[in-house]
């Protein structure tokens, strides 16, 4: 079984910038696609970003231009940059990662964007 592991959320104020990490317990080559949900209170969990095996990216468009997701194939890991945060960004982010037994998800990160 995939074990996610997220680091990275916290308390920032708005403008502000955070780093999530995703660690995997395999090599991130074997999936399909790895991405970054989140879900706020109240709402369904949604797509933030998305990397699929070859590199392919798609952000959803509240994130693009402030977001970027990208992997380091040594550690096993992929990130989300995520710049001039918003309140609208406070969530717990989710880790996912698609291969051919399903989708496997990370315990989630807290982020909330307050001043």
């Amino acid at each position: 079984q995939v074990q996610l592991v997220e680091s990275g959320g916290g308390l920032v104020q708005p403008g502000g910038s955070l780093r999530l990490s995703c660690a995997a317990s395999e090599s991130i080559f074997s999936f399909y696609s790895m991405g970054w949900y989140r879900q706020a209170p109240g709402k369904q969990r949604e797509l933030v970003a998305g990397m699929s095996n070859g590199g392919n990216t798609n952000y959803a468009d509240s994130v693009k231009g402030r977001f970027t997701i990208s992997r380091d194939s040594a550690r096993n890991t992929v990130y989300l940059q995520m710049n001039s945060l918003k309140p609208e960004d406070t969530a717990v982010y989710y880790c996912n990662a698609r291969n051919y037994r399903g989708d496997s998800w990370g315990q989630g990160t807290q982020v909330t964007v307050s001043s």
